[in-house]
């Protein structure tokens, strides 16, 4: 379980491999990186991971091609104004195919000043060796 403060990179862009990883389990380059190049997440809190530093990065495409398929929505837009400040992992599971992991998301809104934080538990499927994003509940 950890916490971490979201690294310093404009949207739309990535992160030097040695800088910190937004979502605060370490290394860019060693951490979500890989990922959002493609990598197969490993575990349910891999992805969940790795979509929250795509949040922060503005990474839709990483986004939309985590999201189940029949979960996923048309259209994924993101508030260019939410910056993603920190995670908190909370708790994860796996079980087979399955998995879960609860979070808190911490954000600012740029233009209000406003700050809060996101606690949701995702649900998470394996579908041919592949995790992918499947609600919150």
């Amino acid at each position: 379980m950890t916490f971490g403060a979201a690294a310093s990179v404009p949207r739309g862009r990535r992160p030097a491999a040695d800088a910190a990883c937004p979502c605060g389990a370490g290394r860019f380059g060693e951490c979500c990186g890989p990922v959002l190049a493609g990598a197969m997440a490993g575990t349910p809190e891999r992805l969940m991971r790795s979509r929250y530093t795509a949040f922060a990065l503005g990474d839709v495409r990483h986004l939309r091609d985590t999201w189940h398929p029949g979960t996923r929505p048309e259209d994924l837009t993101l508030d260019a104004d939410t910056e993603w400040v920190g995670l908190e992992v909370v708790a994860h599971t796996e079980d087979g195919d399955r998995g879960m992991v609860s979070f808190r998301a911490h954000w600012h809104e740029r233009g209000s000043g406003s700050r809060g934080v996101l606690e949701e538990r995702s649900r998470f499927a394996r579908r041919a060796g592949a995790w992918y994003y499947v609600d919150a509940v």
